[in-house]
């Protein structure tokens, strides 16, 4: 890893993603700079902490960063893109959405988008940086919210529990009720709803 912590510039950026694998909703990036004067205990991977916790650390984080700001590609950027594509897209657009410009991009996974400052890139970074544990906080209750919210829109599909992932609760659902503007159409399984109905 070329990222050095000793020799770290002030504005340090982690960048997280929450929702490449569901198969509705938008793909959810954010993008933290901590504070290193205020620092957060229990920053952790978004997806080992409980949903109780994960919603009080978003509110201490935004609290206590210098700067935050959530990136997202809509189901239909999904699919004229790739998902991965889609996800760099957003990753861009919450570093791009910074009130303060950072000096470096510390990235969780072996991708990275392109971007005005230098990038490293971290496999499981949302375990080992707390920039990106608290990116990867922030994504998901951004996300998470949402996806409940749609639950109001769309009654029946179950978003409320399950995000959006390919659950078989989702997936049954997607046969009996058909497909919503808010599923993403280049997935195998909504490829398949949408047949089916036709037919």
């Amino acid at each position: 890893m070329s990222f050095n912590k000793e020799d770290s510039p002030s504005y340090i950026a982690g960048v997280d993603e929450v929702g490449r694998g569901p198969l509705a909703g938008p793909v959810v990036t954010a993008a933290v700079i901590l504070d290193p004067r205020r620092p957060i205990m229990g920053l952790a991977d978004s997806k080992k902490l409980t949903e109780k916790r994960r919603e009080s650390l978003a509110v201490i984080i935004k609290q206590h960063a210098l700067s935050w700001a959530i990136g997202r590609a809509e189901p239909e950027e999904i699919d004229q893109l790739n998902i991965l594509q889609a996800t760099l897209l957003a990753m861009k657009r919450a570093v791009e959405g910074l009130g303060v410009l950072p000096t470096h991009a510390l990235i969780d996974g072996n991708q990275a988008p392109n971007l005005m400052c230098p990038v490293t890139t971290i496999i499981k970074g949302d375990q080992t940086e707390p920039a990106i544990s608290a990116a990867s906080i922030i994504a998901k209750v951004s996300r998470d919210k949402e996806m409940i919210l749609m639950e109001e829109y769309f009654p029946g599909y179950g978003f409320a529990q399950h995000k959006g992932y390919p659950t078989k609760m989702h997936q049954d659902a997607l046969m009996k009720l058909g497909v919503t503007v808010i599923h993403r159409r280049s997935f195998k399984p909504v490829k398949q709803a949408i047949h089916a109905h036709k037919s």
